[in-house]
């Protein structure tokens, strides 16, 4: 089986769960030690749920220690915990001590108080002030994602020196970047930035000063949103940049990796938006229960249905027209679900634009006569296809003229519904993503109905008076 996930490294982890089970039962730690470290570390990550708490204690303890640093910092909130608390003082101490400033700064925040007390008591004095100052920073901001251990450099260094200067700190410390360098003055004000490549093929004594790059345009401000973070990561197709303060201080940096890690935090919350699931953190079915997916979706189901009610609420009320004009009923699943798709078509591009940058209030007038103006001509199309529809069934001409009139009307509604909905929540500081998908759906749903009952007790000659 070993030999199998070494050939195929896309191969589940999952595979090699009950080899690993079996020889720790057998306590063949020599073994196991030996087939651990065929094992990628994330791989070891992805598949550490699988095990019971001994077994996950004995796998970390059998690792090589630089190997198991980098499994621990891709493991799930519950197992960090639970690793911290039973491992004992001096490897602890060694963990902590390894790994970025910017992956204690987020265990910290989201261990348990009491296992938070046990990992600061292992950090030392220096650090200790340095995770205290990430902390500081708003979570979700630069400030509390970026690396503080950076090496940085001053323009009157040669390439020479500045070569020697990286040589002689990474021999100490562990950075999260080791191929791109910023240069700051005496004062760590940011003057732009070098790559040791460039630094390499540089004429030994020339000046850092004379061969950096200006950086003006790719600096982020310690408070700036992971969103706007990776966006600007995307737009630049940036492996790294630096963080400065309002002054143009260096206080950090941030690595590909770490927008990596964001990018992924938005997905699923954006996921479990759409699908409407409370809460934004990770489902992970080895940890749930009933009740606690029970929690996490039935508020939402919960609403959507009462908006279902709404919506039998007003056939009720036009129960004398259906009675009178059966045909009408015939209709109403296609103008629905054509209204409902008009409104997911809008509200899910605008959300998408809006995520993406390319829609903000200084253009959303351009966007709002533009889907419009789309919306104009689809209910013309769609509406005159729908009437077209009525005819080839053999209803009467007023019903056929009924569908197609809220047909367009339909569309025009979706198009505004499907605007409003997202604008509104993106100027109060809510999520689009919470008030798309069913609610659109759901709004539309219910205006829809009344619509086409109010046109067809105008129109329709048996129900006039009704």
């Amino acid at each position: 089986m070993l030999k199998d996930y070494k050939n195929s490294r896309y191969q589940s982890i999952m595979l090699l769960v009950p080899e690993i089970k079996q020889l720790i039962k057998e306590k063949k730690f020599f073994v196991l030690k030996d087939v651990l470290k065929d094992i990628h570390p994330i791989d070891l990550a992805e598949g550490f749920g699988s095990f019971d708490k001994d077994e996950q204690l004995i796998i970390f303890r059998l690792m090589r220690f630089d190997r198991a640093i980098a499994m621990f910092e891709d493991l799930d909130p519950q197992e960090q915990a639970w690793i911290i608390e039973n491992l004992e003082q001096n490897p602890l101490e060694k963990l902590v001590e390894d790994m970025p400033a910017d992956e204690r700064a987020k265990l910290v925040r989201r261990l348990p108080e009491r296992v938070k007390k046990k990992l600061l008591s292992c950090v030392k004095k220096e650090d200790l002030s340095v995770i205290q100052q990430t902390l500081n920073y708003k979570e979700g901001t630069a400030g509390a994602i970026m690396n503080t251990y950076f090496i940085s450099l001053l323009p009157h260094m040669t390439a020479k020196q500045a070569i020697e200067h990286i040589h002689s700190l990474s021999k100490f410390r562990r950075y999260s970047s080791l191929h791109a360098f910023y240069v700051v003055d005496n004062n760590k004000k940011l003057l732009g930035g070098i790559t040791l490549r460039k630094l390499i093929a540089a004429p030994s004594d020339i000046k850092v000063s004379e061969i950096m790059s200006s950086v003006n345009f790719i600096k982020i401000n310690v408070n700036t949103d992971k969103e706007n973070i990776a966006r600007l990561f995307a737009k630049y197709d940036l492996v790294i940049a630096p963080v400065v303060d309002d002054n143009d201080v260096l206080v950090g940096v941030i690595t590909v990796d770490d927008v990596i890690d964001v990018i992924n935090q938005l997905n699923t919350a954006q996921l479990y938006e759409v699908g409407k699931i409370g809460g934004k953190e990770e489902i992970r079915y080895q940890d749930a229960t009933p009740l606690y997916l029970f929690k996490r979706r039935v508020g939402w189901l919960t609403l959507l249905l009462i908006f279902d009610f709404l919506t039998g609420t007003v056939l009720k009320t036009f129960e004398d027209a259906i009675s009178a004009v059966v045909a009408l009923t015939f209709f109403i699943p296609m103008l629905l679900d054509t209204g409902g798709n008009a409104g997911a078509q809008t509200s899910i591009t605008l959300i998408r634009s809006f995520a993406t940058g390319d829609v903000s209030f200084k253009n959303i007038f351009k966007v709002i006569k533009l889907e419009f103006l789309c919306g104009l001509l689809m209910s013309i199309c769609i509406g005159s296809i729908a009437f077209l529809r009525g005819l080839t069934l053999g209803v009467s001409i007023h019903i056929a003229v009924t569908v197609g009139i809220t047909m367009s009307c339909l569309i025009l509604l979706a198009v505004f519904i499907g605007i409003s909905l997202p604008v509104i929540s993106k100027k109060i500081g809510l999520d689009p993503a919470v008030l798309a998908g069913p609610i659109t759906t759901s709004a539309i749903d219910i205006l829809g109905l009344i619509i086409y009952f109010k046109i067809a007790q105008i129109l329709v000659p048996q129900l006039r008076g009704i």
